[in-house]
């Protein structure tokens, strides 16, 4: 749908989030929020998508603003600790953020970083939660993952290797040589054609995110057509993304996995007072943001005016109302 640009530019919000650690090169999140008469949208494409990878994510937005959202099968989804690309020392710390976890996932294959900072960063992490995943974001070749795979099983087990390369074909070199499963995430959510990756038998375990596939219902169409186990992720959200997150899990059929929606924990200040997992779990629900927050975040006016021209260049790729 397609509300007029009008409308949503009298909804928008812009707020700029401080993080706790840098994540994706970044200390500071920013995202536009618009308020609607369903709920509240969030439009937080990465800066450096162009307007046509953009347009997904306002999609998404728009369909939490204007959109009911779907009817969900349960009132609260098991959630990952998620563990940036710091130093092993530090990682107590940011796991006692998500208290009650049984499953991290690692951020590995960090620029300038060396495979012995991930194995120590790995190894940290196993000794304190049960279950670790990892995330190298596309960051290796083949031969390269393949290092990696038996460098950071060496110790102890991993659930799955999330994206270790970029392309579909290596990710279909790579299961074929290591044993440890492997999830798709950038070969899903930037992907022209999202299943692609599932057709060539690349990947165990699938990783859809709600704002890059367009919203809620798009990421349960997609999880309807394929038959590996999907794990529902943040896109580095704020508390009103997330809360999609939660309801696009909270609507599947199946849920094998932690899902990785604990992110919100990476953020030093959010829209509203976020709840901290209980046993693991986040609950299911609505999020309407502290108007009080919303103004003490605001962005500045030319990064505000910076999400303004955005929006305007992503709505015309927006797919009409149908009425």
């Amino acid at each position: 749908m397609r509300p007029p640009l009008s409308d949503l530019l009298d909804r928008l919000h812009v707020v700029a989030l401080p993080m706790r650690v840098r994540f994706r090169g970044i200390t500071t999140r920013e995202v536009a929020l618009i308020e609607g008469p369903a709920g509240w949208g969030e439009f937080g494409a990465f800066l450096e998508y162009a307007p046509p990878e953009a347009a997904h994510w306002l999609a998404s937005a728009v369909e939490g603003a204007y959109r009911p959202p779907p009817p969900v099968l349960r009132q609260r989804v098991p959630i990952n600790a998620t563990v940036p690309a710091v130093p092993a020392a530090r990682v107590s710390e940011v796991l006692s953020r998500f208290p009650g976890a049984g499953t991290a996932k690692v951020k590995v294959a960090e620029p300038g970083q060396t495979l012995a900072d991930d194995v120590a960063r790995v190894n940290a992490v196993r000794a304190l939660v049960p279950t670790v995943r990892v995330d190298a974001n596309g960051g290796w070749t083949v031969e390269q993952a393949a290092r990696a795979a038996a460098a950071l099983t060496a110790d102890g087990p991993l659930e799955y290797l999330e994206q270790p390369c970029a392309s579909v074909d290596e990710l279909a070199a790579l299961r074929a040589r290591i044993d440890v499963p492997i999830a798709a995430d950038e070969s899903i959510r930037k992907a022209d054609d999202p299943l692609a990756v599932v057709r060539a038998h690349a990947a165990d375990i699938a990783v859809l995110k709600v704002a890059p596939l367009g919203g809620v219902c798009a990421l349960l169409a997609i999880a309807a057509q394929i038959d590996i186990p999907v794990v529902v992720s943040s896109a580095l959200d704020s508390a009103v993304g997330i809360s999609h997150g939660l309801t696009a899990a909270a609507a599947l059929p199946h849920l094998r996995h932690a899902c990785g929606l604990g992110t919100g924990g990476l953020f030093s200040d959010d829209v509203v007072d976020v709840a901290a997992p209980r046993d693991g779990f986040l609950s299911v629900g609505p999020v309407t943001p502290d108007p009080a927050r919303l103004r003490a975040l605001a962005a500045p006016p030319e990064r505000r005016q910076w999400w303004i021209d955005r929006l305007k260049a992503c709505h015309p790729l927006l797919v009409p109302s149908s009425g």
